[in-house]
């Protein structure tokens, strides 16, 4: 399964981006899916995770309120809308998918095994 992450780009203080995960080899629809993003010199952080076995939803606290997780089951995409993009908000934004759990998923590195990662899109937000 490959993962493909789109949607990044440049935008200002309070704008929205949609960023999109799509696979190929399989269809997202078969796992997990978390979006986990890494700002310069900082360690890789989970934000956000789906579910759709269970129809849960997770978010951390840095992006609780203003990001939202959802499938696009048309288009098979796992996406991410953010809105109120904040400068603190610039990184490059991963997809992941397992069938591990979410908790998993959110924590997951390199090396953690039997994940499937996007290459990663960068958001960048203008103060």
């Amino acid at each position: 399964v490959q993962l493909q992450a789109s949607g990044g780009g440049l935008v200002q203080t309070g704008g929205s981006l949609t960023l999109s995960c799509a696979a190929s080899g399989s269809s997202l629809g078969y796992y997990k899916v978390a979006w986990l993003r890494q700002a310069p010199g900082k360690e890789r952080e989970g934000i956000s995770c789906i579910d759709s076995f269970a129809n849960s939803h997770y978010y951390g606290d840095s992006v609780k309120g203003r990001f939202t997780i959802f499938s696009d089951i048309a288009k098979d995409t796992v996406d991410l809308l953010m809105n109120g993009l904040q400068p603190e908000d610039t990184a490059i934004y991963f997809c992941a998918a397992g069938s591990v759990p979410c908790t998993t998923l959110l924590a997951a590195t390199d090396q953690t095994p039997n994940i499937y990662w996007g290459q990663g899109t960068l958001v960048t937000v203008s103060s």
